[in-house]
C-alpha cells in the first residue's frame, strides 16, 4: 500500500509540474496553474500520508525486564567500588545497551562490570 501510494504521489507531483509548465505555453491557459499546484500538494499529501506511523496500542506499553547474572564468585555483600571502595548493592547496577554498569554513590564512578575467568 505504501508503495502505491509513493507511485501515486510521484505521478501527481510529475503531472501538476507540468500543468504548471503548461500554463506559460502560448496555448495555456491560467486556470492550469491552479490545477497544477493542487495536484502537486495531492501528492505531497500522499507522501505524507504514505510516511505516517500506526501507533500500535500494545506497543506503547511493552514492559522489558532485564536478568543480571553475575560470575559465580561474585558476592554482592562483598562488591565494592574498583575507585574508592565504598560498597555497593544492587541497586547501584543498571543495563545499559545490555551491559551491566555500575554507579558509585560514593565517588559517582560509572564503569562497566567485567566477568573475570572461572579457571
Amino acid at each position: 500500500m505504501k508503495l502505491i501510494a509513493f507511485i501515486a504521489a510521484g505521478i501527481f507531483i510529475f503531472f501538476g509540474v507540468l500543468f504548471i509548465w503548461g500554463a506559460f505555453s502560448p496555448q495555456g491557459s491560467p486556470g492550469w496553474i491552479l490545477i497544477g499546484l493542487i495536484t502537486i500538494g495531492l501528492g505531497f499529501v500522499l507522501i505524507w500520508a504514505a510516511n505516517r506511523k500506526k501507533v500500535d496500542s500494545d506497543s506503547t506499553h511493552a514492559n522489558i525486564s532485564y536478568k543480571i547474572e553475575m560470575p559465580a564468585n561474585t558476592n554482592l555483600d562483598s562488591m565494592k567500588c574498583n575507585s574508592c571502595g565504598g560498597s555497593l548493592s544492587i541497586n547501584n547496577i543498571q543495563m545499559v545497551a545490555g551491559a551491566p554498569i555500575v554507579n558509585c554513590p560514593y565517588c559517582h564512578t560509572t564503569y562497566q562490570l567485567t566477568e573475570e575467568p572461572k579457571w
